[in-house]
């Protein structure tokens, strides 16, 4: 993207979203844009998919503090790369929406030590 453009909002949900667009999404995030908020809700990302848009989101200049990831068959693989995604770059982060996904007790402990992280960002996680 442009570091010029505009776009404070991308909804992408129900788009059916591959592994290879979530490298592009990753790419978008990893770029210095004024993307806040992601919504790729219902959109079967699967654990390959979220660890793509993780690489964005390591990345220092993602400002992203929005990501709705609702319903996209994430697992306890997902959420650990989501939870070592956000420790590494405690980021802007500020609401993640991971509804109707199955993180398992692994999921749930990833995502709960990183709320007891000084340096997170988070303040709500559904």
């Amino acid at each position: 993207m442009d570091s010029h453009s505009k776009l404070e909002t991308m909804k992408l949900n129900n788009c059916e979203l591959t592994e290879k667009s979530c490298s592009v999404l990753a790419t978008v995030l990893s770029s210095k844009t004024i993307l806040k908020e992601m919504n790729l809700n219902n959109s079967r990302l699967l654990n390959s998919g979220v660890k793509e848009i993780c690489e964005g989101l390591k990345n220092p200049v993602c400002e992203l503090k929005i990501l709705k990831l609702s319903d996209c068959s994430i697992t306890e693989e997902g959420y650990k790369a989501l939870a070592s995604a956000l420790r590494s770059n405690p980021s802007h982060l500020i609401e993640l929406d991971l509804t109707g996904n199955d993180p398992g007790q692994s999921g749930v402990k990833q995502l709960s030590d990183l709320l007891q992280d000084t340096n997170c960002q988070l303040k709500t996680i559904r």
